[in-house]
């Protein structure tokens, strides 16, 4: 779209008004000469040629500022072209190899093989969670069986009247109480919580690192169900994480809720697989090494 500049018609006096007109302007027989007086009184007062400049420029900035925007902004921009202000839109978030690198095809492949390894990561930290949670269970199954366990006669002075005999319930508790030392040795409360704390720092990281890359490489994002499931991994990640404050007092239903968002996320982690596996060949398709 050109934009057009019109010239205003310059008014016609009338030779009945001239006088008056000469009158009210009072413009003087030497114009030169008066300007030259005046300046060479200021020249004694700075402060007066300080405050004229800057009153002048002031009511000038407005109209020069409109003016000349379009060649700060643009420096191919034409002044009689109005497209050249929405060629400068399209142009900011162009991408073009404006970022070098970071378009690139080595960079689009970090987000995929990031959160591949994530997903094992994520299996690998419910393992040990559930390790952990078969830690505290175990004890209270032992506790239960011991109450299934039958007294054993004794003599007035306690010694057994006979030699008693391990029941099955009794070798089952032994059986339990083994392997309660061997799960503690594991130490899969600590390795749970480290393993936890890993996956949420770098879970949320690539999360966002991924929706950042898409739009290096095209200036935009692309809803769909890869970009939803990502972001509600994100969150589940997140609400996850916040009640371990509650669990960590015996809070059994926030035990129970960590497990089940845990559950859903690898659902969704698996969801994910297909989805980006597409994302991924559109990548080696519109993309170039490095």
């Amino acid at each position: 779209m050109a934009a057009t500049i019109s010239l205003v018609k310059p008014p016609i006096f009338l030779p009945s008004k001239q006088n008056h007109i000469n009158s009210k302007l009072q413009i003087p027989s030497n114009p030169i000469t008066v300007v030259k007086s005046r300046f060479s009184k200021d020249l004694h007062n700075p402060q007066k040629i300080f405050n004229d400049t800057i009153y002048h420029l002031g009511s000038a900035a407005l109209p020069l500022t409109a003016l000349n925007l379009p060649f700060f902004l643009d420096p191919k921009a034409s002044p009689h072209s109005a497209s050249s202000f929405i060629e400068l839109g399209n142009d900011a978030i162009a991408v073009g190899g404006e970022f070098g690198i970071l378009e690139g095809r080595t960079f689009a492949l970090v987000h995929p093989l990031v959160m591949a390894g994530l997903f094992v990561y994520t299996l690998y930290a419910g393992y040990l969670g559930w390790q952990w949670r078969r830690v505290r269970t175990i004890q209270n199954e032992i506790n239960e069986l011991k109450k299934q366990v039958k007294p054993v006669a004794v003599t007035p002075d306690g010694t057994p009247v006979e030699p008693p005999k391990p029941s099955p319930v009794e070798a089952q508790i032994q059986q339990l109480t083994e392997e309660r030392k061997e799960l503690i040795k594991g130490s899969y409360r600590d390795k749970h919580f480290n393993a936890g704390s890993i996956l949420l720092a770098f879970g949320v990281f690539e999360s966002v690192g991924g929706g950042v890359n898409t739009w290096f490489r095209t200036g935009k994002l692309f809803p769909g169900p890869h970009l939803f499931a990502g972001a509600a991994i994100t969150v589940l990640w997140a609400a996850a994480a916040a009640l371990v404050p509650a669990m960590q007092k015996g809070n059994e239903t926030a035990r129970s809720l960590h497990i089940v968002l845990n559950a859903i996320n690898v659902l969704l982690f698996v969801w994910q697989i297909p989805t980006g596996f597409d994302i991924v060949l559109k990548v080696f398709e519109f993309t170039k090494w490095p």
